[in-house]
C-alpha cells in the first residue's frame, strides 16, 4: 500500500502489492487460454449491483446463503478469478473433474514468479446474476483486506463476465450486468478489442501515436506506459515516486506528466500524469473513475461514456514521499523518495507508524487517508522506536505538479 492518490494529489492507496494489480494485469502471465466460466444466468432485466469506490477500485457485495456477505473487486485487467482459501473451501466442487493443471505458475512485474493452486467453485452469485462452475486461482487477500480496510474474499477477472454485459459505472458507484444481445446500442465512444484470450486491449493515442493499452479495472493507477516505441515526451519528470508492491517484493517506481495529450477514443486527457513500466501500458483506475465503462464480450468492444465532453484534467501527486504496507496496528514503511520531507526527516525503510495526526492508523481507512493528502499541508506522524513514541511534522509535496 502506498500513500493515498486522492482526488487532486499524489499517491494512491494501491492495493498492498499494489502491482497486485501487476499481478493482475499484464504482469500475470498464464501458459494457456484464459479459463472460462462455466455457466451465466441473468434475467431480462438488468442486475445493479451497488459499489463501493475504494482506492480507484469498484468493490461489490454478494451474499447468497447463510455465509457472508462476501466482498469482490472487480478487475477487468486480470484473466483468472483469485479467491481466498476460505471461500474455494467452501464452494470448491467436489464432482468436478480433475482439474488438468491443479497449479498455476504467475509471474510478478521483476520477471519473479510463484506457484497459486487451481479449483473450480460450485457458485458466485451477484445479486440474481448466477456464476456456476468457476474457475480460480487461491489466494491470501489479507494484505488488500488490510490495506482497504474491507474483508475481500475474492477478485473477478475478465473471463468471468464473457457471458455478460458488464457496466462499471464509477461516476454512481455502481456495477451493472445484463444479458448479451446482438447488438446493443449503448451511447458513447466505442472502442474495439480484438484479442483470441477475449482480454481488454483497445487502441489509445498520445499525440499523434496509437498504442495498445490494457483497460484494467483492478489498479488503482491513473495510466502504466510503457515507453518503448513512443518516446513520449515530459512536461515533468519522470522522477522517482512511490515503491509498489508486487507478488515477490517492493521496488520504487518512476512517475512523471507527459507532455502530449492521451485521447481514449473522443475524449482527451492532456497532460495525463503516468508510471512508468516495463509491461503492458494499462489504464487503471485513476482514469477510468471518470467514466462509465462497458465491456461487450460478445461483440470484442468497449464503450467509454462521460456526462461532459470536456477534457480531463489528472492531478498531480501529493505526498510526503512515504510509501507504506499497512497491518491493523501499524504501518511499515516500505520505502521513501530521495529527496522528500520524509527522506530529510530521516525515516527509513522499514520504521513502524502507529499514529497518523495523533489518531491510531487503525482509524486511517484508504479514503481517509486520501483525503487527508488532498488538503494538508502537514502530516504528523508518529513512529515506533522499541517501546518508545516519537513524532515527525511531514510537509506534504507536489512530486509531480
Amino acid at each position: 500500500m502506498n500513500e493515498g492518490r486522492p482526488v487532486g494529489g499524489l499517491q494512491v492507496w494501491r492495493i498492498p502489492a499494489v502491482a497486485f494489480c501487476c499481478l493482475l494485469t499484464g504482469c500475470l502471465s498464464l501458459h494457456r487460454e484464459p479459463p472460462k466460466p462455466g455457466s451465466t444466468h441473468i434475467g431480462s432485466g438488468a442486475v445493479i449491483l451497488p459499489a463501493q469506490m475504494l482506492g480507484n477500485t469498484l468493490i461489490v457485495a454478494a451474499k447468497w446463503d447463510r455465509y457472508g456477505p462476501y466482498h469482490f473487486l472487480i478487475d477487468t485487467g486480470s484473466s483468472v478469478t483469485l479467491v481466498t482459501p476460505e471461500l474455494a473451501a467452501r464452494y470448491a466442487a467436489t464432482d468436478a473433474p480433475p482439474l488438468e493443471t491443479p497449479q498455476v505458475r504467475v509471474r510478478s512485474s521483476d520477471g519473479s514468479s510463484t506457484v497459486l493452486t487451481a479449483a473450480t467453485l460450485t457458485r458466485i452469485e451477484l445479486g440474481s446474476a448466477r456464476f456456476t462452475t468457476v474457475p480460480v486461482l487461491v489466494y491470501d487477500c489479507t494484505p488488500l483486506s488490510e490495506h482497504l480496510g474491507v474483508k475481500i474474499d475474492g477478485l473477478l477477472g475478465f473471463p468471468f463476465f464473457r457471458e455478460t454485459l458488464l457496466t462499471l459505472d464509477y461516476p454512481r458507484s455502481r456495477v451493472v450486468l445484463r444479458r448479451l444481445s446482438p447488438s446493443p446500442s449503448i451511447p458513447g465512444s466505442v472502442i474495439p478489442f480484438n484479442d483470441a484470450d477475449k482480454t481488454p486491449l483497445i487502441s489509445v493515442r498520445l499525440g499523434s501515436r496509437t498504442f495498445a493499452t490494457l483497460v484494467d479495472s483492478g489498479s488503482d493507477e491513473t495510466f502504466s506506459l510503457n515507453p518503448a516505441g513512443l518516446a513520449p515526451k515530459f512536461a515533468y519528470g519522470p522522477t522517482e515516486g512511490p515503491t509498489v508492491g508486487t507478488l515477490t517484493g517492493d521496488r520504487p517506481e518512476q512517475i512523471g506528466r507527459l507532455a502530449d495529450t492521451l485521447y481514449i477514443g473522443d475524449y482527451a486527457v492532456p497532460r495525463p500524469v503516468v508510471e512508468i513500466s516495463d509491461e503492458l501500458s494499462a489504464m487503471g483506475g485513476g482514469i477510468l473513475k471518470y467514466f462509465t465503462v462497458t465491456f461487450d464480450q460478445d461483440n470484442d468492444r468497449v464503450t467509454f461514456y462521460r456526462d461532459s465532453t470536456d477534457a480531463i484534467a489528472v492531478p498531480g501527486r501529493r505526498s510526503t514521499g512515504l510509501s507504506f504496507g499497512k497491518a491493523p496496528a501499524y504501518w511499515r514503511v516500505v520505502g521513501v523518495v530521495p529527496g522528500s520531507p520524509a527522506d530529510a526527516a530521516d525515516v527509513e525503510t522499514g520504521d513502524l507508524v502507529t499514529r497518523i495526526n495523533g489518531e491510531a492508523v487503525a482509524q486511517w481507512p484508504a479514503r481517509r487517508y486520501e483525503q487527508l493528502l488532498a488538503n494538508a499541508e502537514n502530516i504528523t506522524v508518529t513512529f515506533l522506536n522499541g517501546s518508545r513514541e516519537t513524532e515527525k511534522r511531514l510537509k506534504v509535496v507536489e512530486l509531480v505538479p
